[in-house]
């Protein structure tokens, strides 16, 4: 076991560098934190790491590989992921004044079940991600690591992920941060959905124009 320590720092640090910049799952994540309760927020959280998990399965199946040699499955999910953004984004920009109330008790709040799987299908549903995760087990992890350890590798990203954005989550449903926000909320919300619509229309210009393909990442 000790001989895969280097290899676990490196895919550690790879993955920290990746889940600490900014993107749609940080995005979300910050609106659910300050427009929802602590509780959806964490469970927004927790949906996105389990959304790494599903990243983890097809690399460890190697049907990552198949879609790092078909640039219509490549263009298809960057599509799919665009038209969700899109979907999110008119949400948020759609807020108005008195509209957004982070007081649980007359806010209008999301369902548990509905909270986990925004978080979850941002992160599945997240090209970039899985243009991360086929480079991650197919550059860095070597081949004859055995697959326990990379099963390992995964549970470790997904928990890792899931406490990052935890912590993301507490530190936005703070009562210091969240003091006058009901009065100002509206316009956060509505950055927020234009900062997610120009991530997929990121990703629909770099399908149309064929940038950002896997191919051309080797």
């Amino acid at each position: 076991m000790h001989n895969y320590w280097p290899e676990f720092i490196t895919v550690a640090l790879v993955h920290f560098l990746a889940v600490a910049s900014p993107g749609p799952d940080f995005a979300v994540m910050l609106r659910q934190a300050m427009c929802q309760s602590r509780r959806n927020a964490l469970l927004t959280a927790f949906g996105i790491g389990t959304g790494i998990l599903i990243h983890v399965g097809y690399s460890l199946l190697g049907i990552g590989l198949i879609i790092q040699q078909s640039l219509v499955l490549f263009s298809i999910l960057k599509v799919v992921g665009a038209l969700y953004l899109t979907w999110i984004a008119i949400q948020c920009l759609r807020s108005k004044a008195g509209g957004v109330h982070v007081e649980t008790a007359n806010g209008e709040q999301q369902s548990g079940l509905a909270a986990f799987r925004l978080g979850f299908l941002t992160n599945t549903l997240n090209p970039k991600a899985t243009l991360f995760f086929v480079s991650l087990f197919s550059v860095i992890i070597s081949p004859g690591t055995p697959i326990a350890i990379q099963s390992a590798y995964g549970i470790y990203m997904a928990v890792a992920t899931g406490l990052w954005f935890m912590a993301v989550a507490v530190f936005f449903t703070l009562p210091q941060i969240r003091k006058g926000f009901n009065r100002f909320g509206y316009w956060l919300d509505r950055l927020m959905g234009g900062v997610l619509l120009l991530l997929a229309g990121q990703l629909l210009f770099s399908t149309v124009s064929g940038e950002g393909s896997i191919q051309g990442k080797e």
